[in-house]
């Protein structure tokens, strides 16, 4: 009979599924992926725009998201409005990044501590400032590396969206860890960092401040989450000690993936509290590192049921036998 056997792993808090493969021999040569570069002939517009050295926050449209809603709530509002106005379209969000210093191109895991940390800190200022204003809903913080990734640059950056709306993913993550509060007197990220590190089976990096880790019920092949140990459900009060400790156990894990898989492509996402709901008790921000290492087949189209082909467990020993990240290396700020 041949490898393929299906666990059905479930998530401890959004309750959903997710079909892991756990009897098949890991081959390095189906996932080593390098991240594509984006053509862009040469011209860089991160390098350019704004002007200035250090790292910039660049706003690429005002307004990005207009509400249409259900396609009958929008045919009723077709020819009501004589002149639209951006209030009339329903016109919400700005979307902007966070660029690194001109000619920036390496990986977030090579540029060195002091570039991440300030990268993430003013992420961090971005979504309080939004948080005062108060005119969007959620934030949502990621990098696109590599073009399989979605990128639409070379340059290192962190994209920003304000979206009108809590993101689907988010919001199952609130309501499950809520839920789990309830059912089990504990914040359910703040258990996860206590027995991840008690089993480290999946445990890839951990200091005082911050563990990183590959989820039980993992949706992609080597998905790996950086969780603080303090709890927090928001990531725009994260003070010192949180971005220096999110900044290295991410370049510790990318620095891991880049050595066991050619430097792949992947998407970086932060979940963070909304802007306008109060959820301290109940949430826990976190990033999270899906790398891009396969198409989306028919059975995950026809289901929404995720496949991992490689189990959590054996993502983690292939990243651990590529070497611990040296605590010196590649900063050359320190």
């Amino acid at each position: 009979m041949s490898a393929g056997l299906f666990e059905l792993r479930k998530d401890a808090i959004t309750s959903w599924w997710v079909a892991t493969i756990i009897d098949r021999t890991f081959a390095r040569e189906r996932f080593a992926r390098p991240a594509g570069q984006v053509p862009d002939k040469g011209d860089c517009f991160n390098c350019r725009i704004p002007p200035g050295d250090g790292i910039r926050v660049r706003v690429l449209k005002d307004f990005a998201f207009t509400v249409a809603g259900t396609e009958d709530e929008a045919r009723a509002r077709e020819g009501t409005i004589a002149r639209v106005t951006l209030e009339d379209a329903r016109a919400a969000g700005s979307w902007r990044t966070v660029v690194a210093p001109p000619h920036e191109h390496r990986p977030l895991h090579a540029v060195g501590s002091a570039v991440i940390e300030e990268l993430l800190a003013r992420a961090r200022d971005e979504i309080a400032s939004a948080r005062r204003s108060g005119s969007t809903a959620y934030v949502q913080v990621l990098q696109n590396w590599g073009e399989q990734a979605g990128a639409r640059t070379n340059h290192l950056c962190l994209d920003l969206y304000d979206l009108p709306q809590i993101p689907h993913r988010v919001a199952e993550e609130l309501g499950g860890a809520a839920r789990y509060l309830i059912r089990e007197g504990v914040c359910a990220y703040c258990r996860l960092v206590r027995e991840e590190t008690r089993r480290p089976s999946r445990m890839l990096y951990q200091d005082d401040h911050a563990v990183a880790f590959a989820p039980y019920a993992s949706r992609s092949a080597f998905e790996v989450w950086v969780v603080p140990r303090r709890h927090d459900a928001d990531f725009s009060r994260a003070d010192n000690r949180d971005i220096v400790a999110t900044a290295e156990a991410l370049r510790q894990v990318l620095s891991r993936l880049s050595s066991a898989l050619d430097g792949p492509p992947y998407n970086l996402v932060l979940h963070t509290a909304p802007l306008r709901e109060q959820v301290d008790a109940t949430y826990h921000w976190h990033w999270e590192i899906h790398p891009r290492l396969r198409e989306i087949a028919g059975l995950e189209l026809g289901t929404g049921l995720p496949v991992n082909p490689v189990s959590p467990e054996d993502a983690v020993e292939q990243l651990r036998a590529g070497g611990v990240a040296d605590s010196t290396a590649e900063h050359p700020d320190r």
